[in-house]
């Protein structure tokens, strides 16, 4: 053998080994690649069994909201009368406040009438009986 073909001896087992290595590396790669392939139909049902959960959950929200707007809208009233109630009763109690204080100062005024007359009953016998007294002596 010459020089020339044992060049040529090494370039062709060289050029064998690069291709098998490049063999293995591209059933890695298809291997790799079908394992990605399943994994993403995996996903992709998944991810369409959660859609539909998803729609069937959004829908049930959507009759729960609804179903408290409507309840709101019944009770709502009730919330409304018993303001009104309250406001009624704070109007009651002010008026109560308002007569209380009336009653209060009229009984005031009552029983400084009542000294006044007592102290003019007073000076009006006092006054009666000194009269008297006067035409009695005279």
């Amino acid at each position: 053998m010459t020089a020339g073909q044992i060049a040529g001896l090494i370039a062709a087992i060289a050029f064998l080994l690069l291709v098998i290595f490049i063999g293995l590396f591209l059933m890695k790669v298809s291997r790799t690649i079908s394992e990605v392939n399943a994994s993403i139909r995996m996903m992709t049902s998944n991810v369409e069994v959660i859609a539909k959960q998803t729609d069937k959950i959004m829908a049930t929200s959507n009759d729960l909201v609804k179903d408290v707007d409507d309840k709101l809208n019944i009770v709502t009233p009730v919330f409304q009368a018993a303001a009104d109630l309250g406001q009624s009763v704070s109007d009651l109690n002010s008026a109560t406040q308002n007569l209380t204080k009336r009653v209060k100062d009229t009984g005031k005024k009552g029983v400084s009438a009542g000294l006044a007359g007592k102290f003019g009953k007073g000076a009006w016998n006092m006054y009666r009986n000194r009269k008297s007294t006067k035409n009695t002596t005279k």
